[in-house]
């Protein structure tokens, strides 16, 4: 009986080592970036935001859409000297968990997508995680790889109101059967100028 039971103890450890989780890799966790490219992550609050806040003020100004229906917050652009400002900021009852984004040449298409045209979220060049309550995310990057007619796809993972959320920057339908949406703008409708008397701060 001893046997038996020692038998079972055995085979109750081996059964319960053999079956510990596994670590498994999020590859989307291991960011690789453009040397160029930084990220800020802060919360309205803690920002000492650059002072271009009023929506007059920034290049381009679109709607972040959650859930399809639900306007969460803007989208901006803004350039500043060789940088491309692009910022997501919720409303109040809204916050940020995570953000993904892609921009570049709408000749090229860069923005991936499936065979069917819809986008590839897992495989956007800039993805981010954010802690609980952040409620702005700004991506700068070098504009002079850009060509005049840009595109970018700005999409976020939300919880507000109405619980968690998809959402994107307002702008065009891809071509698949989603709601997914991206931007097309032009560096030309922007003042490319340095802005020396009123820098961006972070």
């Amino acid at each position: 009986m001893k046997k038996i039971t020692l038998q079972l103890f055995a085979l109750v450890t081996f059964l319960m080592l053999s079956c510990s989780p596994e670590q498994i890799e999020d590859d989307s966790l291991n960011l690789t970036l453009d040397p160029n490219f930084r990220v800020a992550d802060a919360t309205i609050k803690d920002a000492t935001e650059y002072n271009r806040n009023a929506e007059e003020e920034h290049c381009l100004t679109t709607n972040l859409i959650a859930g399809q229906h639900h306007i969460a917050g803007t989208v901006t652009v803004d350039i500043d000297g060789d940088d491309i400002i692009i910022t997501y900021t919720t409303n109040e009852d809204w916050s940020i968990g995570a953000t993904h984004l892609s921009i570049g040449n709408c000749a090229e298409q860069s923005i991936p997508t499936t065979g069917s045209g819809n986008p590839k979220v897992g495989r956007f060049e800039h993805s981010t995680t954010h802690s609980d309550g952040t409620n702005q995310v700004v991506y700068i990057f070098d504009a002079s790889v850009l060509d005049d007619n840009y595109c970018f796809a700005a999409h976020a993972e939300v919880s507000g109101p109405t619980g968690g959320e998809t959402a994107w920057a307002e702008g065009e339908d891809f071509d698949g059967n989603n709601w997914a949406m991206y931007v097309s703008a032009l560096l030309s409708d922007c003042d490319t100028g340095s802005n020396d008397d009123n820098p961006i701060i972070f």
